[in-house]
């Protein structure tokens, strides 16, 4: 029963990666983007329909956490404490500058732009040192310079790449017909960190890193392939193609870190599923509420995606 369980959280988390990775890319490359306010509001809008609902993946993940794993995110919170602070402060911070920019039309918007940029750049950087620090093991809690290691600032630096790949791969689909040229640049700018990212972090891994397991040496591989499936879309101009590519690479570094060590899911302090799971009670309570929630932000998520599969024009709703 925990394993299932760690497999449904496994599937919110890396569907939150897939998805609000290009919600932080966009906004670290709205200043290559600035043609003038029209063209910012436009390339904000492309992110309009599916900005609060790439979030809810994150509050499922945490919510499931919370109920089936409580040992471990006492864990994980309390020795990656300064990291998840950083972590609420970009996504505060990021969220409250895209709904805000835009609400007065007569408003001077410089600071709130700043937030956008600022804000995705802090969440970007955090989320990349806290899935290092997951992967390499955690430091004692009484040492918070132990979570800025050169391996956990290597995955911050990484994940600032990568959702940069991942945002301009987004606005190669999304954005007005005018920026594609720009964002498919832009994309295959960013493709040579992203990469050099790939290659360090895996074999510095494999010489820093104990007990890895198959399935955490197949997210490895799994990461490759979908770079190379990404760049493949980009060369080809399948830009939809390089945008599920980058979408998976985003999503596999939580799925290494979930799966790395398996059944251990935390290196230090050394945690197994069985002993981060909570009682069999709780997991048969979740068992009434769970899977329609997941199914439902499925099909939601699919819908949305249905509706707005085009790129933005003139006539297109701007939510921001």
């Amino acid at each position: 029963m925990a394993t299932f369980w760690w497999c449904v959280l496994g599937l919110l988390t890396c569907g939150y990666f897939a998805l609000a990775g290009y919600d932080y890319g966009v906004g670290m490359l709205l200043p290559a983007f600035e043609a003038g306010e029209r063209k910012r509001r436009q390339t904000l809008g492309a992110l309009g329909p599916f900005f609060l609902a790439n979030e809810v993946w994150l509050v499922a993940a945490v919510g499931l956490l919370f109920g089936a794993f409580p040992h471990l995110e006492g864990k994980v919170f309390a020795g990656a404490y300064v990291l998840v602070v950083t972590l609420l402060l970009g996504l505060v911070t990021f969220t409250a500058s895209m709904q805000l920019r835009s609400r007065r039309p007569d408003a001077r918007r410089g600071a709130w732009t700043a937030g956008i940029v600022g804000g995705a750049l802090v969440t970007a950087l955090s989320w990349g040192l806290f899935l290092g620090n997951l992967v390499i093991g955690l430091p004692p809690v009484t040492d918070v310079l132990g979570l800025f290691t050169p391996y956990a600032v290597l995955w911050g630096l990484g994940f600032v790449a990568l959702f940069c790949l991942q945002g301009a791969a987004f606005l190669a689909v999304r954005a007005p017909v005018e920026l594609t040229a720009r964002a498919v640049r832009l994309a295959r700018a960013f493709s040579a960190p992203v990469l050099a990212f790939l290659a360090i972090a895996s074999v510095w891994g494999y010489f820093a890193l104990d007990g890895v397991s198959a399935l955490g040496v197949g997210a490895v591989v799994l990461a490759f392939a979908a770079f190379a499936v990404m760049r493949v879309g980009l060369s080809v101009r399948r830009y939809r193609l390089a945008l599920v590519g980058s979408m998976t690479l985003s999503a596999c570094p939580a799925l290494l870190a979930g799966t790395l060590r398996f059944p251990t899911v935390l290196a230090s302090p050394a945690l197994t599923l069985d002993e981060a799971a909570t009682a069999p009670e709780t997991f048969a309570v979740l068992a009434w509420f769970a899977p329609p929630a997941v199914l439902v932000l499925l099909v939601v998520q699919w819908l949305t995606w249905r509706a707005h599969r085009r790129p933005v024009d003139e006539r297109s709703l701007l939510h921001f």
